[in-house]
């Protein structure tokens, strides 16, 4: 018999969120694993936007959905947590009722154990509560923690969530590492492929309606910024064979429809001549009408009037770039990404290939330590002036980068013992008075746009 398992992506509890092509991209591939090895799989994603049960009965404001599928999540105000109520913002709980969440898990009967994902290490309240559901519905089942937080906080949530088994790794390019976590439960999967002629990919025909695909062409980043976690999650940058890539596209789009595809990667365009430039080359050729984005933003010293070009005619509608701050010699201490001049070069040949303003994003990281807030209005200033969209990105800090330990020594919170104090909505590592000058640089945005 067929083991069955149950795979949840949590609520998000937060004072804020936003669709923005955001789906569990690594437990959608873990399901695609499972299931090409024979294993029947049930996805209960508490932010499915068209769960039925939130479409046809709920009280909730309906979210309002934009262009190529992003928008806003079902939304529930709730109370704040005690180390969040002196902020003075509403806090919600983002994602299905929790009614729907607990009839979604009681429709299975007999789960083998329960996978949980985890994304945000300040979102933790939304896993912990996935969780403690879960294990009383099935008080017998194991429940087994993956993913961001369960990585980057694995003391906390050894301690807190309530899971049986906390995993240490989550590589989506190499999911077979559940096999040894089943096992440790006595949980048998077999080990070959259910059909090695028929690929299988992240499991998005599992949801009720599909607006878009997520992509990932490679796994890891071989850069080492300092304010993110990207080389502890995935220590070895791999690329997937183009080719290999294409034919995901195309299963999609021939088979669900589909033509909007949001890369997920961490360096999209490194080794581009023998990597996504391969890619688009053929994808070109077959003029399908296709749209791309690139919310992970992409490095603007690979951004050459080549790529460009190629990214232009192969559909690409949504580019953001990874700029952080125009101060280069932070950019030395931070990641250095960016020389004199590149940025600019990247923008005059993104609009020289007709991409709008609109369509150029620009990512500004506001909030980090040591930071100040003439700082960001510089760069959004120089953002504004290159033509391109500036986009505020407030810092969060994370355990595990090299920005940690001044992170914790700035801020007034305690970071270590208490992940919900990585929020970047508090902007944990700057003062009152920088938070105070916050609207000035919002509405410095506004004008630049």
């Amino acid at each position: 018999m067929r083991p069955e398992f149950i795979l949840i992506n949590p609520w998000i509890y937060d004072f804020a969120a936003y669709d923005l092509w955001s789906k569990p991209l690594g437990l959608l591939a873990l399901a695609g694993f499972l299931r090409s090895r024979g294993c029947k799989i049930h996805l209960i994603d508490c932010l499915d936007i068209h769960h039925p049960a939130m479409t046809r009965r709920s009280s909730l404001k309906k979210p309002i959905r934009r262009t190529y599928g992003t928008g806003k999540f079902w939304r529930e105000k709730i109370t704040k947590p005690p180390p969040l109520k002196h902020i003075l913002r509403s806090y919600s709980r983002y994602g299905i009722s929790r009614q729907a969440f607990v009839k979604d898990l009681k429709a299975v009967k007999k789960p083998a154990a329960i996978l949980v994902t985890s994304l945000m290490t300040y979102w933790y309240p939304g896993v912990h509560e996935a969780i403690s559901l879960a294990k009383k519905t099935y008080p017998n089942t194991p429940v087994i923690l993956g993913g961001i937080y369960a990585r980057l906080c694995r003391d906390h949530a050894l301690r807190f969530s309530g899971a049986d088994s906390v995993v240490k790794q989550g590589d989506p390019a190499h999911p077979e590492f559940v096999l040894s976590v089943l096992e440790e439960f006595d949980i048998s999967v077999d080990g070959t492929l259910k059909d090695k002629n028929e690929p299988y990919y992240p499991a998005f025909d599992l949801y009720r309606k599909i607006e878009y695909v997520c992509l990932s062409t490679s796994f890891g980043c071989p850069f080492r910024c300092q304010y993110c976690a990207s080389h502890f999650l995935n220590p070895k940058f791999s690329q997937r064979d183009p080719h290999h890539v294409l034919e995901e596209v195309l299963y999609w789009h021939k088979n669900y429809g589909i033509k909007d595809f949001a890369f997920y990667d961490d360096a999209l365009l490194l080794h581009s001549d023998s990597h996504l430039s391969v890619f688009l080359e053929e994808l070109i050729r077959m003029n399908l009408g296709l749209r791309f984005h690139t919310p992970n933003a992409l490095h603007v010293r690979e951004i050459t009037r080549e790529i460009v070009g190629l990214l232009q005619r192969a559909g690409f509608r949504t580019i953001r770039l990874g700029l952080e701050t125009s101060d280069l010699e932070m950019h030395e201490d931070l990641d250095k990404k960016i020389s004199e001049g590149e940025f600019e070069r990247a923008v005059y040949h993104l609009k020289e290939a007709d991409f709008s303003k609109k369509q150029i994003g620009a990512y500004i990281l506001m909030g980090l330590p040591g930071q100040s807030v003439e700082s960001v209005m510089n760069t959004i200033r120089f953002v504004a002036g290159t033509g391109a969209t500036p986009y505020l990105a407030e810092y969060s800090p994370l355990p595990h980068t090299s920005l940690w330990e001044k992170a914790v020594a700035s801020s007034d919170y305690d970071l270590t013992s208490e992940p919900l104090f990585h929020n970047n909505t508090l902007l944990p590592c700057w003062n009152a008075d920088e938070r105070a000058r916050v609207p000035e640089l919002k509405n410095l945005v506004k004008e630049a746009r």
